[in-house]
């Protein structure tokens, strides 16, 4: 590797530690916003992720290519069904954090990066190698380990996790970046957020109206919580292999793991700590199998 692509690459890697990093203390924004309904903390988030983005492209000079979008019907169509699925997934997770279940959204985003094997497998034919069916098996485990001896089944994990991965499949077939994409997903749902916040200030329900300095400005923020580790997760992808991406993705749910057991002090004894040891082999073995895997092939593809 010349000095160049080295250099490339520690750049990729600190702007997607940046972006894991970010992510991972995503939850203690939620939590300062929790006193706020869920459904009106989206609303929010949508608006204001519009607003930040909207204004990113333009001082990027990138105008011309979101118009040129609209004129491709199929993608803006296709991003309708991704943005109705991320729009559950934030919901989902706004509520849980507000609920004090930080925990088990980051079981969700640890198990993720197997569900995403099995959507591959099921939606787009990949063959599983059979280190990889070990780390499924033991996902299986960990959701079967709490739902038959903790007698709770862990809903709000598999719904992110699934939502997630369908997210990953809808967006895998759509061409388009990340940034763009993700300003159409938020056009699309700011007409509903916008009427829901309408139907809000009719009911004297419109929580911001009634809320101190601090919280306006925390929720006005919602957009940049939302896009600012986008950016930095499209900068150091272009950068990065998808091997190195998947090992730097820990980092967000171990940070968010963290912060709830010992800052948030979220209920976690032993029992309830082995679906995650479970889960966290299986990451390991998965880990270490993928990095062998392109190991062999980039030594077959030199020799």
């Amino acid at each position: 590797m010349d000095i160049q692509s080295r250099s490339e690459q520690l750049q990729g890697i600190y702007f997607a530690s940046a972006a894991f990093v970010m992510w991972g203390f995503v939850p203690v924004y939620f939590k300062l916003v929790s006193q706020i309904s869920p459904l009106e903390v989206l609303a929010h988030r949508v608006l204001w992720s519009v607003v930040f983005l909207i204004l990113f492209i333009i001082v990027t000079q990138r105008t011309r290519e979101i118009f040129q979008l609209f004129k491709r019907p199929r993608i803006i169509s296709g991003l309708a069904l991704s943005a109705v699925v991320i729009a559950i997934n934030w919901l989902i997770f706004i509520w849980a954090v507000g609920q004090g279940k930080i925990v088990e959204t980051t079981l969700g985003y640890f198990i993720n990066p197997l569900i995403n094997i099995l959507f591959g497998m099921i939606f787009f034919n990949e063959r599983l190698r059979a280190v990889q069916w070990v780390s499924i098996g033991l996902a299986t485990c960990a959701v079967a380990y709490q739902v038959f001896l903790l007698g709770e089944l862990p809903w709000i994990a598999l719904t992110l996790a699934c939502c997630f991965s369908t997210y990953s499949v809808l967006r895998k077939q759509i061409p388009v970046d990340s940034v763009s994409g993700l300003l159409i997903e938020t056009l699309w749902l700011l007409p509903i957020s916008l009427v829901y916040m309408g139907w809000l200030f009719s009911q004297d329900q419109f929580q911001i109206l009634s809320a101190d300095t601090h919280m306006v400005w925390l929720l006005l923020f919602a957009g940049l919580v939302t896009s600012l580790p986008l950016l930095a997760f499209a900068s150091g992808a272009r950068r990065l292999s998808l091997t190195l991406i998947g090992l730097l993705q820990y980092i967000g749910p171990s940070i968010a793991f963290l912060i709830a057991v010992f800052y948030y002090h979220e209920p976690m004894n032993g029992q309830r700590l082995v679906p995650f040891v479970l889960i966290w082999i299986g990451l390991a073995i998965f880990s270490a199998e993928g990095i062998l895997f392109q190991h062999r092939k980039h030594k077959q593809v030199v020799l």
